[in-house]
């Protein structure tokens, strides 16, 4: 199945850029509630995902950095426990799966590297049930 069906286009998705400050980026998430959004270069292509725990970690091991001096400290100073990959929008299923295992959201590139959107974790979960329900069905 053509992985485009499951895409929330950029457009819906939140993100924060590399130039963002620490304290944007807590407020972004907070704002939405989110523990994990996508960073997106200068070019528009993705640059990792950035966490809770990473912003947390790296406060605690930055004990001068308060909320109200975060605005003074980059995103990208602060960094990224894990290595959230992303797939071309011409990728499979399978390798959606075998992702959503691990995070929360795949990010999803064009040709040109650029970001394009995100398929959640839950979509590809339904994904699955429809597939499982269809074979259960033809065995009974």
């Amino acid at each position: 199945m053509n992985i485009a069906f499951f895409l929330l286009p950029k457009q819906e998705v939140v993100t924060v850029t590399q130039e963002a400050t620490l304290r944007q980026t807590l407020e972004k998430m907070e704002h939405h509630r989110y523990t994990a959004v996508p960073i997106i270069d200068h070019e528009g292509g993705y640059a990792g995902t950035v966490t809770e725990g990473d912003l947390l970690w790296f406060m605690k091991n930055r004990p001068g950095i308060t909320f109200e001096t975060a605005n003074r400290v980059g995103l990208s100073e602060v960094p990224l426990r894990l290595n959230h990959r992303s797939v071309r929008i011409d990728s499979n299923m399978e390798d959606l799966i075998s992702l959503a295992k691990v995070q929360n959201f795949v990010p999803v590139v064009d040709d040109m590297e650029r970001f394009i959107g995100i398929v959640r974790r839950s979509e590809i979960i339904d994904y699955c049930q429809t597939i499982m329900q269809g074979a259960a069905a033809v065995e009974a």
